[in-house]
Order: C-alpha cells, then sequence, then structure tokens
C-alpha cells in the first residue's frame, strides 16, 4: 500500500474548506520529520490554483529566486520569470496582486529554514499580511518540522504572527488501525508487529516491503548503517536540539524501562530538577509522555507521574539500536535480531495490542456504555491492562484475552477500582482475530 493518505482524509477536508471559505486564511501546519504534511499539502494543491514552494537551506537571495521560479511554473505566468525580489515582503506582495479576485493558495514549506537565513522574517511576514495578505485572496500555507520553532516562533504570543493565523494544526502519527493498512499483503501479527516497531509514522511505515517477510525488512532497513532508519531517531534530535547528548541519554534511561524522575535522573547522571527540565521539552515535542493513574484522586498534583516515551520507533531504537550501535556498524546486525529483538517481539506485540484497545474504547464508549471516555490510559495491574473512564464516572477495565491471570487477582483489582469510584466498573476484553478487515476482537463479559 502506497498511498499517502491513508488516515488523512479530515485534515485534507479542513484544507479544502479553508480554500473555499471565499476570505484570506493564514493557516500554520507543522509535525515532525516523517509525519507526512509535505504529502498531505501537495496532494492538497493537485487541481488548484497553487504555488507549493519547499524552502532550502541557503542564502535568502538563493530561496528568493526558488520562488520566483515557482511562481512561474505554477502559475504558468510569464511576468514572474523577470522579475526579481529583494526581500519576502516584496515577493509575497507580488503573489497577492497575481492573485488577483481568485483564489490563489500559497505554500511555503520548511518555513523555519527561511527564517534561518532572515531572523526578521516573522516581522517581514506580519507586516505583510496585515497591510496587503488579509484584503487579498491568498490562502497563504507554513508548515515547518521542527515544532518547537513554529510553536514558538509563529505560534507563540511573543511571535510577531501571533493573532494572525486563521487556523492551525499539529499533524499527528496515524492511529494504530490505519497503520495497519500499509501491509495488505501481511498477516494480522506481522502488521502489529511492524505498528509495534515504527508506530503510525507514514514515511516509516512505507518503508517495509511486504513482499519480504518482518525480520528482513529489519535488518535492511533498521540494523544495517545503510539503512533508512538506522540513524533517522538521531536526524530527529539533530534538528530540534543543538546539542542532543543529554536528551539522549535521558530517552535511553526510559527506554530501560526507568521511569521515575529521581530514577532516571540517577541514571543519566543529573540531578532531578535538570532532569525535569529536559523531560518537560521532550513533552513539549510529543516524544516523552507523562501519565498519572487514572485512579489518582488529585492528578494535577500527584506524584505518581511516570514517564513513557510517546513514540514507538523512538522507543524500539533507544531499546534495541542505539545500545547495539557498534555491533550493527561492524556489520552484526543479524545478531541483534536474533539475541535482542526476536525475544522482544512478544512485549512488543501485546504492548501494541493495548494501544488498539485504547484506541476502540475511546471511539466506542458511549455505544458501548451510554457514557463516553473523558480520559484512557494503561494500568500497573496484572489483569486490568489499561483503564478508561467515563463522563459518569464509571471506570471501563480493558484486558488482554492472552493474558493467563488467576480469577482472584482480576477480581481483587477489578474491586480496587470499584472502591476508587464507587460505582460498578464495566470490562472490556481484547484480542485479534483472524479477520484482516476487523482485526480487533471484543467481549464485553458479563457481570460476575
Amino acid at each position: 500500500m502506497t498511498d499517502p493518505f491513508i488516515g488523512r482524509a479530515r485534515e485534507l477536508a479542513v484544507l479544502e474548506e479553508l480554500a473555499d471559505s471565499g476570505r484570506p486564511e493564514f493557516y500554520v501546519l507543522y509535525g515532525r520529520r516523517r509525519v507526512g504534511k509535505t504529502e498531505l499539502l501537495q496532494r492538497f494543491c493537485e487541481g488548484r490554483r497553487a504555488v507549493y514552494f519547499l524552502a532550502a537551506q541557503v542564502r535568502e537571495k538563493d530561496n528568493l529566486a526558488a520562488f520566483t521560479q515557482s511562481m512561474a511554473e505554477c502559475l504558468d505566468d510569464p511576468l514572474a520569470q523577470n522579475v526579481r525580489f529583494d526581500d519576502w515582503q516584496a515577493a509575497l506582495a507580488f503573489a497577492a496582486d497575481r492573485a488577483g479576485d481568485e483564489r490563489l493558495v500559497l505554500v511555503l514549506d520548511e518555513f523555519p529554514y527561511l527564517c534561518e537565513a532572515n531572523k526578521g522574517l516573522p516581522s517581514q511576514l506580519q507586516r505583510f499580511w496585515d497591510t496587503r495578505g488579509k484584503k487579498s485572496s491568498l490562502m497563504l500555507v507554513l508548515c515547518g518540522s521542527q515544532v518547537s520553532f513554529m510553536e514558538r516562533e509563529v505560534l507563540a504570543e511573543r511571535s510577531p504572527l501571533f493573532g494572525r493565523r486563521t487556523a492551525q494544526r499539529r499533524l499527528e502519527p496515524l492511529s494504530p488501525a490505519d497503520s495497519l493498512r500499509f501491509f495488505d499483503d501481511w498477516n494480522l501479527e506481522q502488521r502489529v508487529l511492524a505498528y509495534a516497531v515504527v508506530g503510525g509514522m507514514p514515511a516509516y511505515l512505507r518503508r517495509f516491503d511486504t513482499k519480504i517477510d518482518l525480520e528482513t525488512n529489519l535488518m535492511r532497513e533498521v540494523l544495517r548503517p545503510e539503512g533508512y532508519l538506522f540513524d533517522e531517531v538521531q536526524f530527529l534530535l539533530r534538528s530540534e536540539f543543538h546539542q542532543p547528548a543529554t536528551y539522549n541519554s535521558l530517552l535511553g534511561a526510559v527506554a530501560k524501562g526507568l521511569d521515575r524522575v529521581g530514577d532516571i535522573a540517577a541514571e543519566v547522571g543529573v540531578d532531578s530538577t535538570t532532569a525535569n527540565k529536559y523531560l518537560s521539552t521532550l513533552r513539549e515535542l510529543g516524544l516523552v509522555r507523562r501519565s498519572v493513574p487514572l485512579t489518582d484522586p488529585d492528578p494535577l498534583r500527584s506524584r505518581k507521574g511516570r514517564y513513557r516515551i510517546a513514540d514507538r520507533f523512538l522507543s524500539f531504537h533507544f531499546r534495541h539500536v542505539q545500545p547495539h550501535l557498534s555491533m550493527i556498524e561492524a556489520g552484526r546486525g543479524a545478531r541483534v535480531l536474533e539475541e535482542h529483538i526476536r525475544p522482544d517481539f512478544e512485549r512488543l506485540f501485546q504492548d501494541a495490542v493495548i494501544d488498539f484497545a485504547l484506541e476502540h474504547v475511546g471511539h466506542a464508549a458511549g455505544d458501548l456504555f451510554g457514557s463516553d471516555a473523558v480520559e484512557l490510559g494503561r494500568h500497573d495491574g496484572e489483569a486490568v491492562r489499561a483503564l478508561a473512564r467515563l463522563d459518569d464516572g464509571r471506570f471501563v477495565a480493558l484486558q488482554l484475552s492472552g493474558d493467563d491471570v488467576p480469577r482472584a487477582t482480576l477480581e481483587a483489582e477489578i474491586d480496587s477500582l470499584a472502591r476508587v469510584s464507587g460505582l460498578p466498573v464495566e470490562r472490556l476484553r481484547y484480542g485479534l482475530s483472524d479477520d484482516l478487515d476487523a482485526p480487533l476482537r471484543v467481549e464485553r463479559p458479563r457481570s460476575g
């Protein structure tokens, strides 16, 4: 399956709605590398009067020249071929003039690269929008992969562009269910394991060739220095941080299973205050998640928060690739697979099924229980592996059908949840079916 638009219908529909609004629009799209932003924007521009410009890390005059060429080609405009712009304010004003009374979509992809060459570009863009843009037929789209930059320099209150955007979207990885659709030639177990390794990043999912098995794909794409995904995590961290060493160490500690700030700090060799600072940054970028048990009566002040890597491929990298870089560089990736990765397949598989279960109950709780799920999270029980809290206060306990847990353990965990909420506890048991079109098997056990 090579269609890049698996799971992106809603985002595309919003872009089309904005394009057809009849008003000037200023849209900001951002998200991690490889999440599918460029694919989304290029698909959106197809069949429209649009100028799509992908910035490069070059001098400003070179980007301006390339932008002029893009306008000439996209608009088939001979006039654009013979103009030269001194700055972006002039270039954008020319685009507004060429738009006339007809909608023109103008996409500036990798906007942070333009700002590297011109720190004052956000201010120039603000002046353009305030004087010309908001009176034009333009739909201006700013797009960027440096999440921290886009939130700080484009969306934040201190940015010159604050208040100008008419809509924004942080593009997230695909859902578990959508991720499986990339692997039509594999059986369900191989599909779930592939998701367990790379998560919902479309560019990663498309790298796996379903004409060969999962392990061969891992050898080709991850476990050799030439692999597309071998150094991907370091590319990601270097794009966000000038000095990623401490972030690398923190992520490595969390991937090993350390989930308390004190334990993480001790492993890395920093104090807890420093660890908290770095972890907060990783949380803002969506790379790490801090979760408090749903049973905690005061989650905002809770000291029970635990950290978990939020991205599956980052977790896989720091658990199975980073510790064995020397072996992989020496051409012994097959040994890493045999000794470290294959024995972990069962844990990866079961952990991925929890993602599918949480996704399901988040959508289906209203129909099943007459009350929507307002909170979702993993749970430390032996029998209850995840929880949902309904808006009427009830808990839904999520079990996995493959878990072999004594009945007394299950009853004790259910009773404990009932004491916390003061209400009966609902239950759902999840497993995988043999139906590739409906891979999740859901049972609602009867009370007692």
